[in-house]
């Protein structure tokens, strides 16, 4: 049995996890107030299919530009058993299915992959961080051409010691390249399952990943908030002189909207409101709005694509779609 103990002055193998004090790079920019406004489509677009490994939800996207088009690795549930898909795209609004890439395989995994991936096209290859089994944890896939995928045998990201924050669970991973290092926001869960949101940083391409001692990030909201039951699916970008985060919230009815907040150094982050800042406004989506995922826009929009349901449920067979809308950041006068 290998033993776990100190490694340097700022590291610390912890339940043979490593753990350290570091920030992400200072965000570029001037500070400025500003606001978020959103603009949604009003149809989702992309639905389940009528039968097969996507005919339950459809959710989770994870959109990158590789290779000259927008790529969507997305998740969706069959009833029974979460699937990793891809689908291509010209405008980000209408896609193409090129089918399933993942299903449950490795030991580790169970029926659980591919909820809330996150995908990264980084030196010609995509990198895709899954999460998956029981107790979930985060593990990673590659592929060159986002049809044929190799992932590895273990988790890269696993679980906390006894009695830590994410014991009994990581999930949710959303993988930024800053500074030329790789950041992971992801949730964690403790025994009592609540679920908060903490920060790693990989400088080995994403498969070593070293925790940040003062996790979580971002705590659950007070009674009656709409994030009171929960928060995870972070979603990061820097503007503005800030770094910005926008957060699933889960209420006491498991209803989820959008929340938001702000850092200036990536690891101690402040609400930037109270109250959510994007909800479901249709049918389709009037009871979960989650899993947000950015790419830059034009004249400084954000792209934003985005999980919804009408059904209150904290994962699953909530008639999940994936819905489009723009994000900016909006001066304050």
């Amino acid at each position: 049995m290998r033993h776990c103990g100190a490694a340097a002055s700022v590291l610390v193998l912890a339940g043979c996890g490593r753990y350290a004090d570091f920030s992400l790079p200072p965000p570029t920019g001037p500070a400025r107030a500003v606001k978020p406004v959103f603009r949604a489509e009003a149809r989702p677009v992309m639905e389940p299919a009528p039968s097969g490994w996507e005919s339950v939800d459809v959710l989770n996207p994870s959109v990158v530009q590789h290779q000259g088009k927008l790529l969507n690795v997305y998740s969706a549930y069959d009833g029974k058993a979460w699937h990793t898909g891809v689908a291509e795209s010209s405008d980000g609004l209408r896609w193409e299915r090129l089918g399933r890439v993942l299903s449950p395989e490795r030991p580790w995994e169970g029926a659980y992959i591919a909820a809330n991936g996150s995908a990264l096209s980084r030196g010609g290859e995509l990198l895709y961080w899954y999460q998956a089994g029981d107790p979930p944890r985060i593990g990673l896939a590659r592929s060159r051409d986002g049809r044929h995928w190799t992932r590895l045998a273990s988790p890269v990201l696993d679980t906390g010691p006894r009695g830590s924050w994410d014991e009994r669970g990581v999930a949710d991973p959303y993988v930024i390249d800053a500074g030329g290092a790789l950041y992971m926001f992801f949730l964690g869960q403790n025994r009592a399952r609540q679920q908060r949101v903490g920060l790693a940083q990989s400088r080995d391409g994403g498969v070593t990943w070293v925790k940040l001692r003062s996790n979580p990030i971002l705590e659950i909201g007070a009674e009656g908030a709409f994030d009171e039951n929960g928060l995870g699916e972070p979603a990061v970008w820097q503007s503005d002189g800030r770094w910005w985060m926008l957060y699933t919230g889960r209420d006491r009815n498991e209803n989820r909207r959008l929340g938001l907040a702000f850092s200036r150094d990536g690891a101690a982050w402040e609400r930037y409101s109270e109250t959510a800042v994007f909800a479901g406004e249709q049918p389709w989506n009037s009871r979960v709005v989650c899993d947000p995922a950015l790419l830059p826009g034009e004249r400084g929009v954000l792209r934003m694509w985005f999980g919804g349901g009408d059904q209150p449920h904290p994962a699953e067979n909530i008639h999940g779609r994936i819905g489009y809308a723009e994000l900016e950041m909006v001066p304050i006068q």
